[in-house]
């Protein structure tokens, strides 16, 4: 396999080709949804018209993220039963926001996470800490997305320049800021629906295809898949490929399980989408569909991961310009050929549209509806001028996610976006749930825990391996490291999440204990609405 010529028997015309009719078909479906985007609530919350089931397929296609598709398949691939592990845990993630947050948010809430942490809170603080965690959050979720983007084209067309990975993604920045400035969360939603239909559609073919082949016999994919491996196949099936060699990885290990538990219930794009629904009975619905969903995909992904190892091997993975990301395109080059490659390979970059889409529209509405309408104008911005602030803000994060992007090209995506699920835990999880579950909490303890978990978090993953020093691979001479040939890190582990969020948690209860506030008067009219949905609607009128 040359690398100058792509992947051997890749058609980059054929998968341009493919690509472009889905931009197309999805630009228009964007057009005709913004035709309808007149109000602050259409543009931030679609008017909240979508039903529980649609909510559910899109908060799925928000979800199933290019480190769903590419990262896992890759990690399962290559590590084996440790790589299943993410599957696993965005997974039971699910089951924290079902419980604990989806509905609850819905009824207090109106457009962004800061509406529920400044309802008892003092408003100007407290949202301006919210829209700093909501884009700290977002942009870190961007990176991975991103790096997806060049890692996926550098497989298709053959392009092993950095600079022209680059171009592409710049191009792909710059559709998804298309889709956010045109249409709104409506058309962002129906991108996403369209897309998760694609993705588990195509994932099922595959996943067909794969067990087809070994006779519907799973054990006998798994056997493939150790023989194929040599040496080291058996340890394909165990604990321990990727993490428990040492104490320090096992440590890794927890840590990262935690953070990906706990991420989910604090990721504003996933809980923007709970406001696009008319009732609570909708949200819990569209949870329920999305678990579903998802549940059924990261089966696939078993599937297709282990398919992988089988059928193209990991040196032959490890080896392609999109590395780990490049398991489950090689796949589907070697069950379907150039056709079958164009079209996945189609399904993950409408996978990463979607979702950059979707973290911009929320990163931008958090700015403009906490920091613009609510700090800045002290409540009084007309929703016209909220709207136009929020379009700004989208060029402004597009174009600090296309920088991020070309810096994290070439990571592994399911890793990094293991690094957004820490910062969301720590920044945001411990203050929704002490807002909604806490008498006592104030604004001083949400202000000390947003803060608190953002700084500790950030601080532990710039001086974490995950930055700088990790060893040279002797096949590939390069460090894992996201930074080349420098070593400043400190902190041992790759995910802070084991010591960053027990931080937050702690932080919010020390800031709420040293302060003499008081507002327990409105948290009884919270409590009341979160469970009820009473007074919600006041909340949405404008």
């Amino acid at each position: 396999m040359t690398l100058a010529a792509g992947v051997e028997g890749s058609s980059p015309a054929l998968n341009i080709t493919i690509f472009g009719l889905f931009v197309l078909v999805t630009l228009f479906v964007v057009f005709r949804a913004s035709r309808n985007t007149k109000t602050a609530s259409d543009y931030y919350a679609a008017g909240r018209a979508f039903t529980g089931p649609q909510n559910g397929v899109a908060i799925a296609g928000d979800y199933l993220s290019a480190a769903s598709f590419l990262g896992i398949a890759g990690a399962i691939a290559v590590y084996g039963y440790d790589g299943f592990l993410y599957s696993i845990g965005f997974l039971v993630a699910w089951l924290i926001a079902l419980l604990l947050v989806a509905e609850l948010l819905r009824n207090t809430g109106k457009f962004t996470m800061g509406d529920v942490l400044a309802f008892r809170m003092k408003q100007r603080p407290v949202r301006a800490a919210a829209a700093t965690s909501t884009l700290a959050v977002s942009f870190f979720y961007l990176l991975a997305q991103m790096a997806g983007a060049g890692g996926l084209v550098a497989l298709l067309l053959g392009i092993e320049s950095k600079a022209g990975q680059a171009a592409i993604i710049v191009i792909v920045g710059i559709i998804m800021i298309a889709y956010v400035l045109i249409g709104g969360m409506k058309g962002t939603t129906w991108v996403q629906i369209i897309k998760a239909a694609l993705l588990i559609a195509g994932a099922l073919a595959m996943t067909i295809w794969v067990l087809a082949m070994y006779g519907f016999n799973f054990s006998g994919l798994l056997q493939g898949a150790v023989d194929k491996a040599g040496k080291a196949g058996e340890a394909l099936l165990g604990p321990g490929n990727q993490y428990g060699k040492t104490g320090t990885t096992k440590l890794d290990f927890l840590s990262l399980g935690i953070a990906l538990v706990l991420g989910t219930a604090g990721l504003p794009h996933v809980l923007m989408r709970f406001y696009t629904v008319p009732t609570a009975k909708e949200a819990r619905r569209s949870v329920v569909w999305a678990i579903a969903l998802i549940g059924i995909f990261y089966l696939f992904t078993l599937v297709l991961g282990y398919g992988a190892g089988a059928l193209v091997g990991s040196d032959k993975i490890k080896a392609a310009p999109g590395g780990v990301n490049s398991a489950a395109p090689l796949l589907a080059l070697e069950l379907g050929g150039p056709i079958l490659l164009g079209l996945i390979a189609a399904i993950a970059f409408a996978t990463i549209l979607a979702v950059v889409a979707g973290l911009t529209i929320t990163a931008s509405a958090s700015f403009a509806h906490d920091v613009y309408a609510n700090v800045i104008k002290k409540g009084k911005a007309s929703p016209a001028s909220e709207v136009k602030v929020a379009r700004i803000t989208a060029l402004v994060i597009g174009a600090v996610a296309i920088l991020g992007g070309i810096l994290a090209n070439g990571q592994n995506i399911a890793f990094l976006v293991a690094l957004a699920f820490a910062v969301a835990a720590s920044a945001n999880l411990p203050t929704i749930l002490y807002s909604l579950f806490w008498k006592r909490f104030n604004t001083q303890g949400a202000l000390w825990s947003i803060y608190g978990g953002l700084a500790v978090c950030v601080l532990l993953i710039v001086f974490s391996p995950a930055v700088s020093g990790k060893p040279v691979d002797a096949k590939t001479g390069k460090s894992a490291s996201m930074l080349q040939g420098v070593d400043f890190h400190w902190f041992p582990l790759d995910n802070p999440g084991i010591v960053s969020i027990p931080v937050a948690f702690f932080l919010g209860w020390l800031g709420t204990v040293l302060s003499k506030e008081h507002n327990q008067e409105k948290y009884a009219e919270m409590e009341v609405r979160s469970l009820t949905g009473a007074g919600a609607e006041k909340a949405i009128s404008h």
